[in-house]
């Protein structure tokens, strides 16, 4: 498997935030990566866990006249997607494989009455991020078990390791152009957690990633 495969269910909380753009924000004064303005923005059709969570039509006379469900809101829809994705990453790590860190925070985090969206935002992405890049997760069984990716600058030629960066740093961009999260909050984590990984400047990350 790939590391693709541990990102590929959790779809949805790019959907339950906004539908992607292609426009993106453009920085002066900040560094290449937050600068580009030709990148495309797109998201991965959603899997089959995915679009069965995905309300498609009634085909119930009775159902279509039931009275419709509140709306929730922004705050409401991140902790649903919190928990969820909490959920699916411990019910399909392997026997003996260690939670990261990063799924304690966010639940730890959604619990919270007073969190703020942007706050529940980063911790979902740097959640995402870990789990594409520390886990491989079984196509069949949906087991997640630690990835052979492990020495990535060494594998930065290798396609399915762009095309997980490339994801998870679209991803980070549609939370700034969206309005989700701030600037400098994301930069830190694509900084931190993304680039760091490479052993690339952010100029010659945005050069290797092609913007």
């Amino acid at each position: 498997s790939t590391m693709n495969n541990s990102i590929s269910l959790f779809i949805t909380i790019c959907l339950c935030l906004t539908t992607t753009t292609n426009a993106f924000v453009s920085l002066q004064g900040q560094p290449a990566f937050f600068s580009c303005s030709n990148r495309i923005s797109s998201t991965k059709a959603p899997s089959a866990f995915d679009r069965r969570r995905i309300l498609v039509g009634m085909e119930s006379d009775f159902a279509s006249a039931m009275p419709e469900k509140p709306q929730l809101s922004l705050k409401e829809r991140l902790v649903k997607s919190s928990e969820e994705f909490v959920e699916n990453i411990r019910g399909n790590l392997g026997e003996g494989v260690e939670e990261p860190p990063e799924l304690i925070a966010l639940e730890k985090a959604y619990k919270e009455d007073k969190v703020d969206t942007e706050k529940l935002s980063i911790l979902i992405y740097e959640l995402m991020i870990e789990a594409g890049m520390l886990y491989d997760r079984d196509p069949d069984t949906g087991t997640m078990t630690p990835t052979g990716f492990s020495d990535i600058e060494n594998m930065l030629d290798v396609p399915e390791v762009k095309a997980e960066f490339q994801y998870l740093y679209r991803y980070g961009m549609n939370l700034i152009s969206t309005g989700v999260a701030k600037v400098d909050a994301i930069k830190e984590v694509v900084k931190s957690r993304l680039i760091s990984r490479t052993g690339l400047t952010p100029e010659k990350f945005d050069e290797w990633l092609g913007y």
